[in-house]
């Protein structure tokens, strides 16, 4: 049910307590109707070896759960029964993932008789954003591990302007950075790994470069990049710089289009891999050439998080919008596009 109407008068005693379960990690976040974010807690699965194995990142969610909960509201320091609603990450993610946080949430709405709210966790990013930069209507990069797209608010939706059409950009560098054993050797996360191993580069390798419309893809990026080391005849720091730039050329390339497009006046940077710092810089100039403002989310709320779950549904919430239990089901393929944000209007 959806009322348009705001019907918050004291924000300030009001609390959202967000489930964060999409992927690997399992978060809690705890808001005031204000954006005041009182905790944001997380504790992370972490394979043994490869990517995320959903069923196994859902058993760590399960486990950890109860931990994760005490923690945060302990550092909160208020009651459960302080909470005014639960709102949790519904989708887009991992099926097993995403019903271990839907079924911890409705246990918790249930017990405490208060309303759920079901989140979608791209707009999420966005929202987290725009509160902790100040950006008010921006045409948004969303870059992580699961998603890639370039986004902006129009008739009552976030619109995609651009996505990709096969990998996201956090799960490319990813994957390439596992195939050559980059975590092993560094200690580091891989997205991290390829950006210093980047700095090191000095010869531009030309692999391919695809953007389709507004669309892009990665794949081939990726299995170019990996043969180009595997032949032998370059580095590995020029094949992370030359992976990175045609990368981030692409996704900034349709960011800037999406920028002339709509004529907003302002760039949010957003998602796991906003905190690269070249990728920051290429946006960063699209900005300054559109004499338009340039907002990156912080660091700390880049990755998936409870805070921005908890903060997306205490706006959603504010306007009416409440998920039934019986209608609570996740849905693992849900874009932003499909959601309307009355807080917008």
């Amino acid at each position: 049910m959806v009322n348009t109407q705001k019907t918050s008068s004291d924000n300030e005693s009001r609390y959202c307590l967000g489930i964060e379960s999409t992927a690997d990690d399992f978060g809690v976040g705890i808001v005031n109707f204000d954006g005041d974010i009182l905790t944001n807690t997380v504790d992370s699965y972490v394979p043994m070896e490869g990517g995320i194995h959903p069923r196994e990142a859902a058993r760590h969610h399960a486990e950890v759960a109860s931990k994760v909960l005490c923690r945060a509201l302990t550092d909160a320091n208020i009651k459960v029964r302080d909470l005014t609603c639960i709102a949790f990450s519904m989708g887009p993610g991992l099926g097993p993932c995403l019903r271990t946080g839907a079924t911890v949430a409705r246990a918790l709405a249930s017990y405490l008789q208060i309303p759920l709210v079901g989140v979608n966790h791209s707009i999420a990013h966005i929202e987290i954003g725009k509160l902790k930069t100040g950006a008010v209507d921006p045409v948004t990069l969303y870059v992580s591990g699961g998603n890639t797209m370039v986004t902006a608010f129009e008739s009552k939706r976030y619109r995609v302007f651009g996505e990709t059409l096969d990998i996201a950009l956090g799960n490319c560098l990813d994957v390439f950075a596992r195939h050559v054993g980059l975590k092993n050797q560094r200690g580091l996360p891989f997205g991290a790994a390829v950006e210093q191993l980047a700095l090191k580069g000095k010869n531009f390798i030309p692999l391919p470069y695809v953007v389709k419309g507004m669309d892009l893809s990665l794949s081939g990026l990726l299995t170019a990049a990996t043969m180009q080391l595997q032949r032998g005849n370059c580095t590995l720091e020029d094949v992370c710089y030359s992976l990175q730039e045609h990368a981030f050329s692409m996704v900034a390339e349709v960011t800037e289009r999406a920028l002339a497009h709509t004529e907003k006046k302002e760039v949010l940077l957003t998602g796991g891999v906003a905190a690269n710092k070249r990728l920051q810089a290429m946006l960063e100039a699209i900005a300054e050439e559109h004499n338009v403002r340039f907002n990156v989310v912080p660091q700390k709320f880049a990755t998936d998080n409870g805070a921005m779950i908890a903060w997306t549904g205490s706006l959603a919430y504010t306007y009416g919008i409440v998920t039934p239990i019986e209608e609570s089901y996740v849905k693992l393929r849900w874009r932003v596009d499909k959601v309307d944000v009355p807080w917008m209007n």
